[in-house]
């Protein structure tokens, strides 16, 4: 688990990137383009990618045991097709 130093510093970047995932989300879907909607799905995924590193500092820090990073990782990884889907979706209206 984190510890409580890293309240501000590591969990607090990782909360903040997990907020812009589905924020853009939400934004792109709001969007009439699919070019707006697809730039908004892109920042999405690059969120996504910046919280799966910002995971594997974590583990690499061991505040992650590698169960739970491959856990969470595969989830990510799901996560980051299922956007691509979006992206490739938005490009095709």
């Amino acid at each position: 688990m984190f510890p409580s130093d890293e309240k501000f510093g590591l969990t607090n970047q990782i909360r903040r990137a997990s907020v812009s995932i589905v924020s853009n989300i939400a934004e792109g879907f709001g969007r009439n383009s699919g070019k707006d909607k697809s730039q908004f799905y892109a920042i999405a995924k690059g969120s996504l990618l910046e919280v799966e590193s910002q995971l594997l500092v974590a583990k690499d820090l061991g505040y992650l045991d590698e169960k739970n990073f491959n856990d969470i990782n595969n989830s990510i990884r799901i996560a980051i097709r299922l956007i691509s889907g979006l992206i490739r979706s938005a490009m095709n209206k």
